[in-house]
């Protein structure tokens, strides 16, 4: 009696669907490009807060504008951060919609390992930093400060150390952030809010719903929408409800899926022209004005002997890491998969130091989370370092695995047949002919699969 044959095993960190490669190849080159700028206008607003123009610095920082009438005479500092990180929290949200409706995360067996690791990786670090601030004696409203990933800056660090990491792990850490700011969203929805004002909150809901209306009823035109968008941004604002909750509403709220006659989806289309924005402008100007805090040797010292700055630094370096890494693992061993045969725990692990880099949404929250300014600039001061050490750290590790990477990205994207289309996504016949073009799947890492290969 033959012996039945035992189910094939999931492969995790497998290269995605070429549909999916085409859309994370598009979101990690405007990503790196926005997080060299992102970068750039931090490293600018350190050296102007630690300067002899410090004080025009935040005098211009802290210049109001805005009607008073309104509730919405900010500051330029406040401007960034309400005004213009709604943006970004669009594009998180049109993201995170497309995930949900045509990405990895709407497969169950693919959606299992990067939500477990993401939940962990938002745990862990708010863990470490409610112990460390609960036996210290410190300000324990910070500990969502550590959980988020800045993929912006994780995709500069890359850039900058020159890394070839394989489109899997790229988009790993891609997916990492998108449910991150999930996270992110609903912990200042529900725990960073203020008195709650119903009036406007409902003026919102129902703007929305014009917004959901015509988003279904595929009404174009920019300046519709953008009045439509300040006023229902304006009335979350005053409801009490951070300002950037509105951005994600109404990115949930755009069709991922095309219709007869349509090229690309709403989705797509809002998208591609909302995210060199968002990456090129909203979340610079937002990191110009935010992160410049002292950075004396006095200053970089209190970090570390204080329980919020330690609770932030140990949170994004070490909580990232041990949250990030142990979902993972903990992922492939209780569901009995298997990690892609060209890839190896390593790679995970430097993944998961490179996810605590905690930048936008780490400032922001901070901002929230306590009123001292004394406090804030620690918290911020610590946001900062911890983000270099795991970036440092981070960089480390994949320059030691770099040259396998090179192999990898080499072979994801070997197009012999200058057709545009990497040659894993293809099947060839015997005379090395295409005869399909994949949507859904790609080859099966570590597998045979000679029919996807021109023959020799």
């Amino acid at each position: 009696m033959s012996t039945p044959t035992p189910p094939r095993r999931t492969v995790f960190l497998r290269p995605s669907s070429y549909r999916e490669h085409r859309t994370i190849s598009d979101v990690l080159r405007t990503e790196t490009v926005g997080g060299a700028l992102l970068l750039g206008a931090a490293v600018l607003a350190l050296v102007l807060a630690n300067s002899p123009l410090r004080e025009l610095y935040e005098r211009v920082r802290d210049f109001h504008f805005g009607p008073e009438a309104l509730h919405l005479h900010l500051s330029i500092g406040h401007w960034t951060a309400d005004g213009l990180l709604a943006v970004f929290f669009f594009v998180a949200g049109v993201e995170l919609k497309r995930e949900l409706v045509t990405g990895d995360l709407r497969k169950p067996s693919a959606a299992i390992l990067p939500v477990v690791a993401a939940v962990c990786g938002m745990a862990v670090p708010a863990l470490i930093y409610t112990l460390i601030n609960t036996t210290g004696g410190g300000e324990a409203n910070g500990w969502a400060i550590p959980m988020a990933t800045d993929i912006a800056f994780a995709l500069g660090v890359l850039a900058v150390i020159g890394t070839n990491l394989p489109s899997a792990l790229r988009a790993f850490l891609l997916t990492l952030a998108v449910v991150d700011d999930l996270g992110a969203i609903i912990v200042i929805a529900l725990f960073y809010t203020a008195d709650l004002s119903l009036l406007p909150l409902g003026g919102a809901v129902l703007l929305l719903a014009l917004f959901w209306w015509m988003q279904r009823r595929r009404i174009r035109g920019w300046y519709l929408y953008l009045p439509l968008a300040v006023v229902i941004w304006a009335l979350v604002h005053a409801s009490g409800i951070h300002a950037t909750v509105a951005g994600v509403a109404m990115g949930l709220l755009v069709p991922c899926l095309t219709r007869a006659g349509e090229q690309e989806s709403p989705a797509e289309r809002i998208e591609h022209a909302i995210r060199p924005w968002s990456a090129g402008l909203a979340v610079p100007l937002f990191a110009l004005f935010s992160a410049g805090v002292p950075a004396s040797p006095d200053d970089l010292a209190a970090v570390f002997s204080n329980p919020v700055g330690l609770g932030i630094v140990l949170g994004l370096f070490l909580g990232k890491s041990l949250g990030v890494f142990g979902g993972t693992w903990l992922t492939a061993r209780f569901t009995r998969a298997e990690l892609n045969r060209e890839l190896a725990w390593a790679d995970v692990m430097a993944v998961s130091v490179l996810a605590g880099i905690g930048f936008t949404v780490s400032l922001l929250i901070a901002e929230l989370a306590f009123t001292d300014p004394g406090v804030i600039a620690e918290a911020k001061a610590a946001v900062l370092a911890g983000s270099l050490i795991s970036a440092a750290v981070a960089a480390i590790l994949l320059r030691l695995r770099n040259n396998r990477y090179r192999r990898l990205w080499e072979e994801e994207n070997r197009d012999d047949n200058h057709d545009g289309i990497p040659d894993i996504y293809q099947r060839f016949d015997e005379t090395g002919a295409v005869v399909a073009t994949d949507g859904d799947t790609a080859a099966d890492p570590g597998s045979p699969a000679p029919s996807r290969h021109r023959p020799a």
